[in-house]
């Protein structure tokens, strides 16, 4: 599965402004519910109830929260550099200033693990972080990221 499938250039966010974790969640909550026509406090709650069973900051500056959101029909990705790095409660205790949103339909919650792997493995290259954090503009951090993946048809 590739990136492709779930992000558009239209979703990805640099810079993004957010003083903390909650500050974000619910920054990326009102981009995806305007985007998908879901009321901003559903994605909201969602994301707050899958942060409560485990933080999803990856390390290494990275966080990936996802979650399954009911009224959703397909995957939505969203991506983000922060303009500044935010606590995160990461596994590795470091801020992060990257971050992707997933959202799956809470009809189909186990079909989210293939899009979760091709994010967490695209995100963890060292020469893809590197880029990411050099990116000045959506456009080039949309590049970085699907790598030069083509949209199925």
């Amino acid at each position: 599965m590739g990136i492709v499938q779930f992000l558009t250039p239209d979703r990805v966010i640099c810079p993004l402004r957010a003083a903390d974790k909650t500050q974000l969640l619910q920054e990326l909550a009102r981009r995806a519910g305007e985007a998908l026509n879901i009321p901003q406090r559903t994605i909201f709650d969602a994301l707050v109830k899958r942060e409560k069973l485990g933080s999803t900051g990856l390390g290494q500056g990275f966080a990936l929260p996802h979650a399954a959101v009911e009224g959703l029909k397909t995957k939505f990705g969203m991506f983000a550099k922060l303009q500044r790095p935010i606590n995160f409660d990461a596994i590795d205790g470091k801020p992060v200033d990257l971050v992707f949103l997933l959202l799956i339909p809470a009809s189909a919650p186990t079909d989210h693990v293939a899009a979760l792997a091709a994010i967490s493995r695209r995100l963890r290259e060292e020469d893809c972080a590197m880029r990411l954090r050099k990116a000045e503009n959506a456009a080039s951090l949309y590049a970085v990221l699907t790598n030069g993946e083509v949209k199925p048809a």
